[in-house]
């Protein structure tokens, strides 16, 4: 909006020039100006009051003042500027109440939180997973509506990486996951799942594998005890039995291998986390499983360097971690050719504590790595049969740790070796040994 102040300040000069000229032509020059001056002030007076009462009417329902002049243009362009003003304010609130219909048509819950965390806006879905009231809860903060611990933990880390698995407070029987994301001045948009049903399928999956593993474990022990005396005893068989029983007797063991880590993964994925939450003298366990692993590498002669630092006590569970740094350290082995060379460190800082298993093995192609805590999944299915393995030992690894508020990270190249790192968070970390050393297996 543009107006042309030099012209209109010459007409006012004009203006009461011309008024002294009449003053003066009746003799009263200054008379003259004074009558003008007071024109001038009472008719932009009125026009001041013009659009004061124009603009105190902001939904504009009020036609337009008329004037002329410099005040009949600033009129104009105001009421210009007021027709754009509205014409985009009515473009926004269709835009967004188009992106709210399409948001209560989701049958996810999405909901808007300021800074704080208060309420700010939600849809209709919203409402039936958590028992939102639009009416009563708008500027409520959300952790006091959805009084769940773990929520209010995960709302407070900001650290919204993973989503948050719970039950709906308005609806126990219903399993939701919470995605939290970040927007703005840190407020936060919050998406909730209704994941019951694939809930309900893994809960049924992991109860089948358990009870499955369990029900086989009996049988295949009998069949297993009857195949070792038919080793033992194998000169007594014509020689084309004595291949066959030995072939049996192998995969009757590596099945038992394979019931036995099925059992500990669903015991481990049901959630059954410390039983026996005690100080481990990390260094007695990890020489304790290099000492097995030396063993199972036999004629390989693979080379084994231990770097065990300080502040070597943590508080878990011990056989859980047992199983966990065996499968690592044992994977080594495996995986490492003849002559290679194994280590195994350990040390703390400021983050945790840390597990390194570090080989000079085959490597691993990345393209691989985010999949390989799967379980049964192989990067190099072929070598299945040289192995030996069951393909649960990484998401063992993986289970274990999360039970000790841990995490996993694995470094390889194909060719190159790999090294797998577990962390442990400080609040793990003892300084003292536990008071009654733990036997040896």
């Amino acid at each position: 909006m543009q107006l042309n102040w030099s012209r209109y300040l010459r007409l006012t000069v004009v203006f009461l020039v011309a008024c002294s000229a009449l003053g003066l032509f009746f003799g009263h020059p200054l008379w003259g100006l004074l009558a003008g001056l007071v024109c001038f002030v009472g008719w932009t007076l009125r026009q001041i009051h013009k659009l004061s009462h124009w603009l105190s009417n902001p939904g504009g329902s009020l036609e337009t003042p008329e004037s002329t002049g410099f005040w009949g243009e600033l009129f104009d362009a105001l009421h210009r500027q007021q027709k754009h003003q509205l014409l985009t304010r009515d473009r926004l609130q269709a835009q967004i109440n188009r992106v709210q219909e399409s948001t209560n048509a989701m049958r996810d819950g999405v909901i808007m939180t300021d800074t704080d965390g208060a309420l700010v806006w939600w849809n209709e879905s919203a409402e039936y997973l958590l028992g939102l009231r639009r009416g009563s809860d708008r500027g409520q903060l959300i952790y006091n509506l959805i009084r769940k611990p773990a929520f209010k933990a995960y709302f407070d880390a900001r650290d919204y990486r993973e989503p948050l698995d719970l039950h709906s407070p308005a609806r126990p029987h219903l399993r939701l996951q919470i995605q939290i994301s970040l927007f703005g001045d840190n407020e936060r948009l919050i998406v909730a799942k209704d994941v019951t049903r694939l809930f309900q399928l893994e809960q049924m999956r992991r109860d089948f594998v358990g009870n499955v593993s369990h029900e086989m474990r009996t049988p295949l022990t009998v069949i297993s005890g009857y195949l070792e005396t038919m080793v033992d005893n194998a000169g007594q068989f014509p020689a084309k039995w004595q291949r066959a029983i030995t072939t049996m007797a192998r995969q009757s063991s590596r099945m038992e291998a394979l019931i036995t880590d099925l059992i500990l993964l669903s015991r481990l994925e049901t959630g059954e986390k410390m039983l026996d939450d005690a100080v481990t003298d990390i260094k007695v366990l990890v020489t304790q499983i290099c000492h097995d692993a030396r063993a199972l590498s036999g004629d390989q002669n693979h080379q084994f360097t231990l770097e065990l630092g300080d502040r070597c006590y943590l508080r878990g569970d011990r056989s859980q971690l047992r199983s966990a740094f065996s499968n690592l350290i044992f994977n080594a082995v495996k995986y490492t050719p003849a002559g290679g060379h194994i280590t195994v460190r350990w040390h703390t800082d400021s983050q945790g504590a840390h597990l390194s298993v570090q080989d000079t093995g085959i490597g691993i192609n990345p393209v691989h790595i985010p999949r390989l805590t799967e379980r049964f999944y192989r990067a190099d299915p072929s070598r299945h049969q040289e192995t030996g393995g069951t393909g649960l030992g990484l998401a063992i690894v993986k289970h274990v740790l999360l039970n000790h508020d841990g995490r996993l990270d694995i470094h390889s190249q194909y060719g190159n070796g790999s090294e797998f790192i577990c962390h442990f968070p400080r609040e793990r970390i003892a300084e003292q040994a536990p008071e009654t050393a733990p036997a040896a297996p």
